[in-house]
């Protein structure tokens, strides 16, 4: 007789607790279907731009993210400023990489490389193209957006430098290559280290081209697409040019990057007049931001007239003598034509009086030539008696010639007038 099989029903008052094969898989894929739902990853709309693709034509965006254009609040938005740009960059379906630059003239910060913008590859549905489309300009927009946001790695902006590695980037890369620089020109390292710059006229611009040559800084963008977007176009809380400082600064970039330029054939720059807005307020970086030059632009340093003091007084005398006053009036014309201008203006004595009344004198002389300036309409005047000069800035011979005793006493013994626009 066989013995009762005790496996077959459970035992009284007791539950079975081993699962069926068939509920193991119920309870299986119901917990997966649960933390699919619970916990869903996010799904990235610019993934597909990861993936190489054979292409005619490759564009690289360069950000400038030195303090002019970063601001101390809000610094300008080329994001949302050069929707035309990034569209037409989309429109060629090109491989696209993304970097900023400050006054490092070796390093980009990049922020992508070699991103597809070919919505067409492997899409053959019109509405889907046309998605794919809006993906690449909106993803474009956001790397340029986190360009812009990038804590520089140095101090200042060497913009020629930018177009070098720019340039360099592209040397491999097949089809056409375009390079679009989001910039406000105003660079402060480098053969184009604009702190000293008049802003004026066109011999200056030529002075800077031929230094840039001479130092081989110039690059070469022979079959290289350029645009420069945004120049003069600081940030708000930052000095800004005039209309005319503005035009001056146009003209330079024109000039350095080859633009309408006979002897640099199969060489494109394009200077877009794109107005770019500002951002909303900057999130401050989380290490201190090396300390940045500043552009203070001609019109916010003193424009410096030495009259020498033979010719505004006699020995020892502080009346100002009557041959001097068309000087004088010449000055005060300019002055008065410097919108919102303050006038200083500086005595000095040589060497040959008395000490103690080095200071008393020089004082005198420059209330004397304030007190002119003031009859000829000049309002702002400021007199300061300085005593003896520390150093003679204009020479009365050429450079590298040395001053006689009478010269160095001539221009020792003179009044200054500065003229600053604010």
């Amino acid at each position: 007789m066989n013995p009762p099989d005790t496996t077959a029903l459970p035992a009284p008052g007791r539950r079975k607790t081993a699962p069926t094969l068939a509920g193991a898989l119920v309870m299986a894929l119901t917990a997966g279907l649960i933390s699919a739902c619970g916990d869903a990853p996010r799904l990235d709309a610019c993934a597909w731009m990861k993936e190489p693709v054979d292409t005619a034509g490759r564009t690289v965006v360069l950000v400038d993210d030195s303090a002019s254009v970063r601001g101390k609040t809000a610094g300008r938005d080329y994001a949302h400023g050069i929707g035309r740009l990034l569209s037409e960059v989309v429109d060629r379906k090109d491989m696209v990489s993304v970097g900023s630059f400050s006054g490092d003239s070796a390093q980009i910060t990049w922020i992508a490389k070699d991103r597809s913008t070919d919505w067409v590859k492997d899409n053959d549905n019109a509405i889907n193209q046309k998605k794919r489309k809006q993906q690449a300009a909106g993803c474009l927009t956001g790397l340029v957006g986190k360009a812009g946001s990038a804590a520089p790695q140095s101090g200042g902006s060497n913009v020629l430098a930018a177009l070098t590695a720019g340039v360099s980037s592209l040397d491999a890369a097949p089809g056409s290559r375009s390079l679009l620089v989001l910039t406000d020109g105003l660079s402060t390292t480098g053969c184009a280290d604009l702190r000293a710059a008049a802003f004026r006229d066109t011999s200056e611009i030529n002075a800077i081209a031929r230094v840039c040559a001479a130092r081989d800084e110039t690059p070469s963008l022979t079959g290289v697409d350029l645009t420069l977007a945004g120049l003069g176009q600081p940030a708000a809380d930052q000095p800004a040019p005039t209309a005319a400082q503005r035009t001056w600064l146009t003209a330079l970039w024109r000039k350095l990057c080859g633009a309408a330029d006979p002897a640099a054939p199969g060489t494109s720059c394009t200077l877009a007049p794109t107005a770019i807005g500002t951002t909303g307020q900057r999130t401050p970086d989380k290490k201190p931001a090396p300390q940045d030059p500043v552009v203070h632009y001609a019109d916010d340093r003193p424009e410096t007239y030495q009259l020498p003091g033979a010719a505004l007084f006699d020995t020892n005398s502080s009346t100002v003598r009557p041959q001097a006053l068309p000087l004088l009036n010449d000055v005060a014309v300019r002055a008065r034509t410097t919108p919102g201008s303050k006038v200083a203006v500086l005595g000095y004595v040589d060497p040959r009086g008395r000490p103690d009344n080095n200071q008393q004198l020089s004082q005198a002389r420059a209330n004397a030539v304030k007190k002119v300036l003031t009859g000829l309409g000049v309002t702002r005047v400021t007199a300061h008696g300085r005593g003896l000069p520390t150093g003679c800035s204009k020479p009365a011979r050429a450079a590298g010639s040395r001053m006689t005793a009478e010269e160095k006493l001539q221009c020792d013994r003179r009044v200054d007038i500065e003229i600053t626009r604010k």
